[in-house]
């Protein structure tokens, strides 16, 4: 207890957060992904002529896997499609924002979710003159997709980094949350990544493949430190900052989602339960509960297109507060 103010100190989480960035492995090209977040956020904050400074938001997607063993066979992995990150960084990208998508291996990604579910080489055929070219139905689907893609990375406005572990996730996000701390309050962090709430410490963890005939594995996993807390104090803290809440169980995810918001200081939680998260979602503020749904009229609509509105209008009246 701090004796000066009655509070909890945060020496001791402080403490966790840097043993747990001191024993992780070391993030591969570390210096590359610096390079390229510098680039990224330089040329949205000074674009060409007399532009504004484009509003840069992070979005993190997918499921962060935990290692059993260093050189890793097995590992815990953590339940997500990643289909609300991608899907959201389109509707960023459509209201103006650049997008800094930090991504699982292997999940969802932006403008690919009008592609068709056929394999990927069942879209496409071999004509007489061994030119490759888009099969019927799939043109008009396959086109658009390609033609928005690569409009938002040559436009500039969008950067994708990719994770496989936790370890890899909470390095690339400290670093690109320190590089968009200069950014104040026209950095937003949308985090919507699935995040392991425990681990297997790299140094205790065995270098090689777990043997089973050595019998019953006992294994002690240890609570990832809450870096939240380190990202909206320390390391971009006028930065607007969504978190994510994920239940099965109804009668606890707002509560959840209150707790969390009043624990990290986030300006607003998304509340989404398993079974109705494609339809619906409750937004939590500080005052409010908000309910936003898709648009059922509307067979191919997303709840990403009116939660994605919300929170640029309220990101607008934040900046503009900020700016006073």
């Amino acid at each position: 207890m701090d004796s000066r103010n009655g509070s909890v100190s945060e020496a001791p989480l402080d403490a966790e957060i840097e043993s747990f960035f001191d024993s992780a492995p070391p993030l591969k090209d570390r210096a590359g992904i610096i390079k390229k977040l510098k680039e990224f956020i330089e040329y949205n904050s000074t674009p060409p002529g007399k532009g504004s400074p484009r509003r840069v938001v992070c979005v993190t997607s997918g499921g962060t896997t935990v290692p059993l063993e260093q050189r890793c066979v097995r590992y815990i992995d953590n339940f997500s499609s990643g289909h609300r990150g991608a899907t959201s960084t389109e509707y960023f990208i459509k209201a103006g924002y650049a997008v800094i998508f930090l991504y699982r291996r292997g999940t969802f990604q932006p403008y690919c979710q009008s592609l068709p579910e056929d394999p990927l080489l069942e879209c496409f055929e071999c004509s007489d003159d061994s030119t490759i070219q888009v099969r019927q139905p799939h043109t008009e689907a396959v086109k658009r997709a390609v033609s928005d893609h690569h409009a938002a990375i040559a436009g500039g406005h969008l950067l994708k980094l990719s994770f496989t572990t936790i370890f890899e996730y909470l390095q690339i996000l400290q670093s690109i949350a320190m590089s968009m701390k200069d950014l104040g309050s026209l950095a937003v962090f949308y985090l919507a990544a699935a995040v392991s709430d425990f681990y297997v410490p790299w140094k205790s963890m065995a270098e090689h493949k777990i043997q089973s005939a050595s019998g019953p594995l006992d294994m002690r996993l240890v609570q990832v430190p809450k870096m939240l807390s380190a990202l909206k104090k320390e390391w971009a803290p006028m930065a607007f900052c969504i978190s994510f809440k994920l239940e099965t169980d109804s009668k606890i995810l707002l509560e959840k989602a209150e707790m969390a918001l009043k624990k990290y200081r986030m300006h607003m939680v998304v509340a989404n339960e398993l079974s109705t998260r494609k339809e619906e979602v409750t937004v939590v503020t500080g005052n409010e509960k908000i309910l936003v749904c898709r648009d059922k009229t509307q067979a191919d609509s997303d709840v990403e297109e009116p939660l994605i509105e919300l929170i640029v209008g309220r990101h607008s009246a934040y900046v503009k507060d900020s700016d006073l």
